[in-house]
Formats: C-alpha cells, structure tokens, sequence
C-alpha cells in the first residue's frame, strides 16, 4: 500500500486493528503498572507481621502508610509534567528502574524511621508511573476500544495489589516480611530492561514535538506494515502544541470546572482505597482474624476492584462515564459501611469487602481513563498526573487519620462508617460532571463510535 505523502499519526491510529507492535506496549505498560500496584500495597500486607517481629503498635505505622502516598503526590505532579516535554518513554525507564531500588531498600529497613524515609523516596518514583503508562496506552490506542484499552491496563495496578496479597500470604509465613520487597524490586529490574529495547515513545508526542522523526516513521511502519513509509512522508498530528505551564492550561478551553470535579473525586477515592488498603488488613486480624484471613481479605479487596473495572468499563461503553461511575462509587459507599457492622459471618464480610472493592478500586480505573480522554495529547499525562497527584492528597489523608482515631480507640463500626462518606461525595460530584464535561465525554462510548462511522459514511 502506498503511503501519501502527508500523514495523520492520530486518524492512522484511531483506524488502525490491533496489532503486534500495540500488544507489545499494552504488555510493557501493564506489567508495569501491575509492579507498581505491588508494590504500593505490599506495605499493607506486611503490615501485621511487621508489628509483630518490631512489637510495635499498628497506629505506629500511620505515618509510614501515608509516607509513599506523599512521594507519589510529588511524582505524580514532577513527572507527568515533565513527560509532556520530553516524552513518556524516557520517564518510564528512569521510574521503574529507580523504583525497583528502593523496593529493594525497603527490604533492608531496621527502624520506623529508616521505613518512612524509603517509601517517601520510593513513592516519588512510583507516582509518575500511572499517568505516564495510562497516556502512552491512550494514544497507541483506535478510538472504538481507547477507554477499554485504557481501563484493561490501567486496571493492572489493583490487580498487582492483588497478586501482592497472595503472594504475601505465602511468602510472609515461609521467608519473613522482607521476602515481599525483595520479590517485587527483583522483577522490575528485569522489566527495565526489556522495556529499554521494546517500548517506544508516543507517535503523537513526537509528532507534535517534531522529535526523532526519522525513529517515528519506523514505528509508524511497524504500527502498519502494509504502508509504505519513506523518509520524504511528512507526518502530522491533529494535537496543537500549547505554551505556558502545563498545569495551568488544564483550566482552559472549557475544561475548568471538569478539572475541579476530577479532582474532588481522585482525593476522596483515593482516600477511600489507600485507608482500606493500609488498614483492612491489620483491623480484620485485630478482629479476630487470622495474619492469613487478614492478607486475604486485603487481596480480595484488590481482586474485586479488578474484576469490577472490568465490568465498569463495559457499563461506561453502554451508558457513559457518569451513571456507571456514580453507581460504582454509591456502592462504594454502601458496602464501606457494612464492613464494620458487628456479627458479620466470615463469608458475609469478604462479600462486602468485594463489593467495596468493585466500586473505589474499580472506580479508580475508570476515573484514570476519563481524565485520559478529556485532556489532548501535550496535556493528557499532566491531567492524569494532576488528578492522581491530588488525590494522593486524599491517600495521604486516609492511612494517617485511621492511624490518629485508631490512637483514640475508636472501634471498626465507627472507622467504616466515617470511610463511607467520601464514597458517597464521590457519587455525588460523579453525577454533577454530567453538567461539566464537554457533550462527547457524556455519551455512551459506543453509540459515539456508531455515530462517528456513520457521518464518516455519509461524508
């Protein structure tokens, strides 16, 4: 097939099939993400036993849970900013790489002190992770199955939460805490380097960056081998480049108060997921439970958000953003405040637990993927950036303040209850965005394909 001379990287990809070179870097993002989300919930499911080989009181390790979250709030921010100036692929390396050491380093940790000192710096490379992975995926993504896409892979961080869990409740009794963070630094040093041969920069980015065309023409050959790409093709993006800081343009052309929303809603989500992750594990055991039963129950929280992601991004195809994430969300809030309620049998308890775990950790995933949408090519890994980096925030928030009521012995039924409310803010600043967000954004995924081939046929 003949290549014109002139060629749209975006419309090229929007119409593309999925193929070899996309799988490779769906693959690369996704395992990523999934060491990412090990890697953050591996505190949690050490937690129980770390208290015990330490005797110290579980509200000791407040700090230290919300330590990561504010490492990743300062990554989320540096790195998804810096990405939209030089590009997804180098941040990816340097990240990954740099979070494998400090795993490792946790490992090695003998005090409370030496502990919240290496997830703070651990967490900064963690958190430019997500919004750097979710905006390469995007735009190597067609547009009939971009949010799917997005969902799928973003999704892999909960699901790399909960592999953690299982593979800490094997490894915990067998080989000490410490086995977890040497198990999750190990495999992405492994990563990295596979990554630095396979994974390419966003055709995109550098279109519009008019960097390395030459490198981009090969991987526009690779995206569609039927083409026939010369050095003379010129190739173009429908994207605009903006000046100005980044963060500050995600308040113009109309996307102001879409901003807002979205961030109201990652800093009560995230506030939400990070005090479950942190303490279901060490409330469950302190319940009565056992160290395993605990682990458990933290991984089927994660599982279930996985699992639910997957069932929210097909509810997003058929009624849009809005009503499938509200409801999520309002089912949140719900099975939170069930989760501390007294005389729970054991199965009735990891059934709330999934149902909670459906709707704030399958919720995420969603949230990452519209943010994705909404924000253009020079902004989208800001936008998702910021809107993680904000809700870190709220992860911050959580695992502290738990450990502070904790401190003043308030009992499960109250903690779940008061976990329950930013759930239902969720929920309600959810349904407000159908009024925020630009039309497009508000209709059914799939019925905005169907419309779009259908003008694409008449015109």
């Amino acid at each position: 097939m003949e290549t014109p001379q002139r060629l749209n990287v975006n419309a090229l990809i929007d119409e593309s099939r999925i193929g070899g070179f996309q799988i490779v870097v769906f693959a690369l993002c996704s395992i990523c993400l999934l060491l990412d989300g090990f890697d953050v919930q591996s505190m949690g499911y050490v937690a129980p036993a770390l208290t015990q080989e330490w005797k110290i009181a579980p509200a000791a390790l407040g700090n230290v849970f919300g330590a990561a979250p504010f490492g990743i709030l300062i990554g989320s921010l540096l790195f998804s900013m810096l990405a939209d100036k030089f590009g997804r692929r180098p941040v990816l390396l340097g990240l990954t790489f740099y979070f494998a050491v400090t795993t490792l380093l946790t490992a090695r940790a003998s005090t409370i002190e030496e502990l919240l000192a290496i997830r703070f710096l651990a967490g900064i490379g963690l958190g430019g992770i997500m919004p750097n992975a979710v905006a390469l995926v995007g735009e190597y993504s067609p547009r009939k199955s971009r949010v799917l896409i997005m969902m799928l892979v973003g999704n892999s961080f909960s699901a790399g939460a909960a592999i953690g869990g299982f593979v800490a409740a094997w490894l915990i009794p067998n080989l000490g805490w410490r086995s977890v963070f040497y198990f999750g630094g190990a495999i992405p040093l492994v990563l990295t380097v596979a990554m630095f041969f396979m994974l390419p920069e966003s055709l995109p980015f550098l279109v519009l960056r008019r960097k390395n065309l030459d490198q981009a023409r090969r991987w526009v050959q690779r995206l569609n081998p039927s083409l026939h790409v010369s050095p003379s093709t010129d190739l173009v993006t429908t994207d605009a480049a903006r000046k100005g800081v980044p963060i500050v343009n995600l308040f113009r052309d109309g996307r102001g108060l879409g901003t807002l929303a979205l961030w109201v809603i990652n800093f009560m989500n995230l506030l939400n997921l990070y005090f479950l992750s942190n303490w279901l594990p060490t409330l469950v055991r302190d319940a009565g439970h056992s160290t395993q039963t605990a682990v458990l129950m933290g991984a089927t929280l994660q599982l279930a958000g996985t699992i639910g992601a997957l069932a929210l991004s097909w509810m997003i195809s058929r009624t849009g953003f809005v009503p499938a994430l509200a409801v999520g969300f309002l089912g949140g809030a719900v099975s939170i405040a069930f989760i501390g309620q007294p005389g729970l049998s054991l199965v009735l308890l990891f059934a709330v637990v999934a149902v909670a775990g459906i709707g704030v950790v399958g919720g995420q995933a969603g949230v990452n993927a519209l943010a994705a949408t909404l924000y253009p090519t020079d902004l989208r890994a800001t936008g998702v950036g910021a809107g993680l980096g904000i809700g870190r925030i709220g992860a911050i928030v959580g695992p502290v303040v738990g450990g502070q009521l904790l401190a003043l012995h308030w009992q499960n039924q109250q903690l779940f209850l008061a976990a329950a409310v930013p759930a239902g803010i969720s929920a309600v600043v959810m349904l407000g965005m159908r009024w925020l967000l630009p039309k497009q954004e508000t209709t059914p995924i799939g019925i905005r394909a169907e419309v779009e081939t259908n003008r694409n046929q008449s015109d």
